[in-house]
């Protein structure tokens, strides 16, 4: 029930059939069973002696029982507590495959017996809570484990395990956001720690290292401090409630009542504290925080007091609240408290208007912070539900979603709740949304009124008409529980119930969408949402680390059909083209993928490369053109004759120490170094080509009738050479070349750039000084160079003429 659960029984009994399930004979009363009343049962079978079984009972005498005979006579060899501590919960047994007198059973560890049963020792795989277990049949020593952490594999009979740290496997309860850059998100996993977790990371994936374990537990809500994210609230089962400082890393306990109720059922508790109560800051007073019982309690010093500013806002019911477990085995950890605030929220729009939903089917609303309640339940919301989630509406004082489950009464319906005038009135919005998808959350877009997005225990759904209509919104994401939604800047973010978190990017395109549809026929360019142009992902996918956000900018367009090339141009604010990716486009580093459709185009923000040429290698130097400094732009998709422009702004990075002025310095900096590189080496893939045709010409030359054009021919690719050995180290062929030919001007200033790229500043002066150095030397050489091209080809290809030789000269 949602109150409390039984194991144990009636109809608890072990069976056998002989006639392939055609009839069955119950074991129970056979020699050697325990008497009195049973619960849970769990059997295996001797894959290699299938008259010798075990069996895992559930009772004030039960432990393991081995039988020899097929179960027609049976001997306890076991009644260790710790095989069958919370038995309801484990009672798992296993025969190896090969060897009839080793068993396993699961439990808080898993046990081994050797002996028959007779005595067993405890084992750990990587997680705790063990609850299943695959034995190969051809090899005991191969075996899968499942536990609370996930699955993990051995190949030595259990002796090492396999990391389920490859496995996106949490389970989350609820999720929020802070207001760090990038937003972090929080929650609190299923017997692991409470986590909070970068939403990108500059590198290729979201791994471990972006991650850390924060206040609270396994199990409630976690809410940041909104004057300091590095502070944090969490909560678990039991009452217990932690601030963490992460400046620090102290945490401190301040649980609104610490005492602790673990074995003791509700009825003998001051304060329910169930295993999901909220906690949650004011918006309108951060040193205002707030946490739920059966009543809603206030800190105004960061828990060091508790206030009480409401009643018991629950039923209250005496009969549910009780001891849960039994008749054999009791299981009081605080999780099944019933009788609770459920879920509670506190306005944004209206300064002290409080809801408070219980998990027992009433909501209450207060107008004045807590002095005065209202019993404002929808009058058709069945007894006894569980209002498992509210909703303040963004856009309507005295509005309200909610979220109701039933699921634990065996109603799988959804139940979705909206007033918009403080709870006098109801309206159910669950068209579309499937009878057994039961609903456990449901969130407002803060963008555009009336969008809704709802997540249920098989997916989530979105509706754009304030729930009239619901519509699947699934995309790539697992068919998997829902637990809890909220939406940051462009996002939407989705814990799940055994998936991990999952997050949609760019509801821009939504927003769009729905403010003007696209129509099929036509090309379409969408809008962006001020964006700050950031590291990040390329797309691939890794086992071990979360897929991260791609880099840059991101823009959506449509293309009504594809004909000839596409192009997507990049425009400054003073008309000037950045850089044009074209559809048709020879090399990779500036095509554009396209299909008819809807299409995604990442442009990590930077502008052009400088160009290389055929051999190239430096050591620690970037080619790379500058990122676009924070302002406004243009984009324009152009397919034949047809165009569409937008406009879209680049927002300077929070974290950034220096000021707009220090990035724009930053900016023209690198792309003073980029042109010079990209002059650089276009000069000498330039005398590479020239030394090229001069050498081809001097092979086809007779030695002695035209010694003097070879003559010359030579003294000007000697003239190049030593140009270029000043430009480039050319006697690099490997990676590592450089530690033993030293480099040149073209990778000193290379290198320049990728010092000056780190991080968002002003150039030191430092740099400035040995960037002008550098270039100093590498005009000096590119001058020469334009004297060859002025003044040493135009005689050389004169001279050719004279000769008369029959060939065309070079290229000036």
């Amino acid at each position: 029930t949602p109150y409390d659960f039984s194991s144990g029984g009636p109809g608890s009994e072990l069976w056998k059939s002989t006639d392939g399930g055609q009839t069955w004979q119950s074991l129970m009363k056979n020699k050697g069973m325990p008497e009195g009343t049973t619960g849970i049962i769990g059997v295996t079978i001797s894959p290699v002696n299938p008259d010798r079984l075990w069996t895992i009972i559930e009772n004030d005498n039960g432990g393991i029982f081995r039988s020899d005979d097929g179960g027609n006579t049976w001997k306890r060899t076991n009644s260790d507590r710790n095989l069958r501590q919370r038995a309801w919960y484990y009672s798992r047994i296993y025969a190896d495959t090969k060897d009839e007198d080793k068993l396993y059973v699961m439990n808080v560890s898993y046990h081994t017996s050797v002996d028959g049963g007779k005595t067993f020792m405890a084992r750990n795989a990587p997680h705790g809570d063990h609850h299943d277990l695959w034995i190969a049949p051809e090899d005991p020593n191969r075996m899968i484990i499942a536990d609370d952490g996930g699955a993990q594999v051995s190949y030595d009979g259990g002796n090492s395990w396999s990391t389920y740290m490859n496995q996106p496997t949490a389970q989350f309860y609820r999720v929020t956001t802070d207001n760090h850059f990038p937003y972090r998100i929080y929650g609190a996993q299923q017997d692991n720690s409470a986590i909070r977790i970068n939403s990108r990371s500059n590198r290729s994936f979201i791994s471990s290292e972006n991650w850390e374990s924060t206040a609270g537990g396994e199990s409630a809500y976690l809410a940041p401090d909104p004057s300091d994210n590095n502070i944090v609230f969490g909560g678990s089962y039991g009452g217990y409630l932690t601030r963490y400082n992460h400046h620090t890393e102290m945490n401190r306990a301040v649980n609104v009542w610490p005492d602790n109720p673990i074995g003791y059922g509700a009825e003998g508790m001051k304060y329910r504290f169930q295993w999901n109560f909220p906690i949650f800051f004011s918006p309108h007073d951060t040193n205002k925080i707030y946490a739920c019982s059966q009543y809603l309690h206030v800190s105004y010093n960061g828990g060091e007091k508790w206030e009480i500013i409401s009643p018991d806002l629950s039923r209250n019911d005496s009969a549910k609240l009780v001891s849960s477990g039994g008749p054999i085995t009791k299981d009081n950890t605080g999780v099944e408290y019933y009788a609770t605030i459920f879920a509670a929220a506190e306005s944004p729009l209206e300064k002290g208007l409080l809801w408070c939903g219980s998990d027992d089917g009433l909501l209450h609303v207060s107008k004045d912070g807590g002095k005065n309640w209202k019993n404002v339940t929808p009058k058709k919301l069945p007894e006894w539900s569980q209002i498992n989630s509210i909703e303040v509406d963004p856009f309507q004082k005295g509005g309200l979603y909610m979220a109701v489950t039933r699921y634990k009464h065996g109603d799988y319906k959804p139940y979705l709740y909206y007033t918009k005038n403080y709870g006098e009135t109801w309206e159910l919005i669950i068209n579309g949304i499937p009878e057994e998808h039961f609903t456990r959350v449901i969130r407002a877009d803060r963008t555009v009124k009336g969008l809704l997005y709802c997540g249920t225990e098989y997916g989530i759904y979105i509706s754009s008409d304030n729930g009239q209509h619901w519509q699947p919104f699934q995309l790539n994401l697992p068919t998997v529980p829902i637990t809890d939604l909220a939406l940051k800047d462009n996002d939407l973010i989705i814990a799940t119930q055994g998936r991990s978190f999952w997050i949609l990017d760019d509801l821009n395109v939504i927003w769009d969408e729905l403010s003007n549809p696209t129509k099929e026929t036509e090309l379409r360019l969408f809008k962006v949402s001020p964006t700050v142009v950031f590291g990040g992902g390329n797309g691939s996918k890794s086992v071990i680390a979360g897929t991260n956000h791609p880099a840059g900018v991101r823009f959506f367009f449509n293309i009504p059909n594809i004909k000839n090339s596409v192009l997507l141009r990049f425009i400054d604010s003073n008309g000037k083209i950045i850089r044009t990716f074209d559809s048709k486009a020879p090399e990779t580093v500036n095509q554009l993928t396209i299909e008819k459709g809807l299409n995604i185009f990442n442009w990590n923000g930077r502008y052009e490369k400088a160009d290389a040429f055929e051999g190239l290698l430096m050591w620690w130097g970037t080619l790379d053109g500058p990122v676009a400094p924070p302002g406004q732009y243009k984009a324009r998709l152009i397919c034949e004759n047809d165009s569409v422009e937008i406009n879209f702004e680049i927002l300077m990075d929070p974290r950034t120490e220096g000021t707009l002025e220090d990035i724009q310095a930053q900016f023209e900096f690198l792309l003073d170094i980029r042109n010079k590189v990209d002059e650089t080496h276009d000069a000498i893939r330039h005398m590479r080509a020239v030394k090229n045709q001069i050498a081809a010409l001097n092979m086809r030359l007779d030695s002695v009738q035209h010694a003097i054009v070879i003559a010359e021919g030579k003294r000007l690719d000697s003239l190049m050479t030593e140009i270029e050995s000043v430009l480039y180290q050319t006697k690099l062929k490997s990676n590592q070349d450089m530690l033993n030919y030293p480099i040149k001007l073209n990778n000193k200033l290379a290198h320049i750039a990728s010092l000056a790229s780190m991080g968002s500043y002003r150039p030191t002066h430092q740099m400035i000084a040995v960037k002008d150095n550098i270039t100093q030397q590498i005009n000096q050489e590119l001058q020469k160079w334009q004297a060859i091209q002025n003044r040493d080809l135009p005689a050389y290809n004169a001279l050719i003429r004279e000769e008369k030789v029959n060939v065309i000269g070079v290229k000036e």
